[in-house]
């Protein structure tokens, strides 16, 4: 085996990781791909026979040039207008295929993943790989080009936040599923009390259209106001179809076939903490959700 055969290889082995950690800093499949590919290129080009951990090495590479990407965004971001829900990952109830089960691992649900949009470029890089991946801080603070104990301060600042808005998800998805459909039902109905005794008194519910003058992004939050909302979007729950988001228990609500609106739940506490909806149609046609539409 030649040297390009071996590199290939071994990068190929940690490809599903270096996805993960990308996804995870960008919170877009898409350049979560390009953050990996130009890992790739940078391997090809860069002597790396004094390097004794290859996949250490493709992490921080990834780390870099996602930290990059994270910055120019940041640059040219006009907020409100640019803001977005992060790209979710949706998959059959009954299964994940193993490269989603990488990029989702740790429940990494979109609520976590909105949180991590709100961090600071170097913020949400120390969290991210330390925090997520065991990355030493020494190898962060090269990465940062500051010292060890900013970089710290760096993930603990994020991880606060984290643990203050994004509550880790209850790992039960049948009781997932119950509180999904009771919500379901009690909307359908126009049941408002229901709706409001299902939901956390903090909830909060974000709504991404895409660009739609005046309408693209919606945050509601307290349970009157969310279950208030939440009597509006009856039609949608015409065809709902149970699916995962991210690993937690989600819907995917159809017409003619077509995906409408993806759904994340978030339920802590037998109650729903966060509500995720994706009903950008330009964004939905990228997402490879048909053939579950289909079915």
């Amino acid at each position: 085996m030649d040297k390009q055969e071996f590199l290939a290889d071994g990068f190929e082995a940690h490809r599903p990781h270096l996805k993960a950690v990308a996804y995870r800093m960008l919170g877009s499949l898409s350049e979560a791909d390009d953050a990996v590919q130009e890992a790739w290129l940078r391997l090809n080009r860069t002597d790396t026979s004094d390097v004794q951990n290859l996949g250490g090495w493709l992490t921080t590479v990834v780390g870099r040039v996602c930290l990059d990407l994270l910055r120019r965004r940041n640059a040219r971001r006009e907020a409100p207008y640019e803001t977005q829900l992060p790209d979710p990952i949706v998959s059959r109830q009954e299964t994940i295929n193993p490269e989603d089960e990488v990029l989702i691992a740790d429940s990494v649900g979109l609520a976590l993943l909105v949180v991590l949009e709100s961090l600071g470029p170097a913020e949400r890089l120390a969290f991210v790989l330390h925090d997520l991946f065991g990355v030493p801080f020494e190898e962060i603070a090269t990465i940062l080009q500051r010292s060890v104990p900013a970089s710290k301060q760096l993930a603990s600042r994020a991880r606060r936040r984290v643990r203050t808005s994004a509550p880790a998800p209850d790992p039960d998805l049948a009781l997932q599923r119950r509180v999904v459909e009771a919500f379901q039902a009690a909307s359908r109905d126009g049941d408002f009390a229901a709706l409001v005794a299902l939901l956390h008194p903090d909830v909060v519910l974000r709504a991404d259209r895409g660009l739609i003058a005046g309408a693209g992004w919606t945050e509601i939050r307290g349970a009157a106001a969310v279950a208030g909302q939440a009597l509006t979007f009856r039609r949608l729950s015409a065809f709902p179809l149970p699916v995962l988001v991210n690993g937690n228990a989600g819907v995917i609500t159809v017409a003619d076939g077509q995906p409408m609106a993806v759904m994340s739940f978030t339920i802590t506490g037998g109650k729903v903490i966060a509500i995720d909806i994706l009903a950008d149609p330009a964004r939905l046609r990228k997402l490879d959700i048909d053939v579950l539409c289909g079915d």
